[in-house]
């Protein structure tokens, strides 16, 4: 039997040849980075400009601000499974839209059934929304926005996965809004205490 770092390369493997939305107009497929163990599973909207460059999720400015906050809270790589919804860079760092959304998500919950996570972080309101809505994308605007929720646990059954959603303001929110640090310190102990 494959473990899951194998299965987890397979699966980057055949996303990689899968005719995605936005895959003509990246550098790189940014699928994933962090520990294929990892009792928390991060996931954000999609890659930035140094995400596209260099084919891992989170490595620009949004990530170094990751990296330190949980890194303050004893958390990093070797605890945390990191990936996006969308597996390319939209252009001008615009939002997903939906059509991109429900082609790139099926490689995001691939990941997350293999890594099998306790607990499941949405950074920012398009993630947060997707896990709201259980992966229904034409229902994603009718769930609540990231300022309304963070921070809040919902144990859900997650397309036939039971999970602790904890959604998260996006580490890139903070850099333009420090003000934000005091809310992420606080849902970030949420987090913990979920372990």
């Amino acid at each position: 039997m494959m473990d899951k770092e194998q299965l987890l390369k397979e699966i980057e493997e055949e996303c990689r040849k899968a005719d995605l939305p936005l895959k003509e107009g990246a550098k790189n497929l940014v699928f994933g980075k962090g520990s294929p163990d990892a009792e928390v599973v991060m996931v954000g909207e999609s890659p930035g400009r140094n995400e596209d460059l260099q084919g891992m999720p989170f490595v620009g400015a949004a990530g170094k601000n990751l990296d330190k906050l949980l890194n303050e809270v004893g958390l990093s790589l070797k605890d945390v499974y990191i990936a996006n919804i969308l597996k390319y860079r939209p252009p001008e760092n615009r939002g997903p839209l939906p059509e991109e959304i429900k082609a790139n998500t099926p490689w995001l919950l691939k990941q997350i059934q293999v890594i099998k996570p306790r607990v499941v972080c949405s950074l920012g309101n398009y993630a947060s929304k997707f896990f709201l809505a259980n992966g229904d994308v034409d229902k994603m605007n009718e769930m609540p926005g990231i300022t309304s929720i963070h921070g809040q646990v919902k144990e859900m059954d997650f397309l036939g996965m039971k999970i602790k959603l904890i959604p998260l303001f996006h580490p890139a929110a903070i850099i333009y809004n420090r003000k934000l640090i005091v809310e992420w310190d606080k849902d970030i102990e949420v987090v913990k205490s979920n372990l």
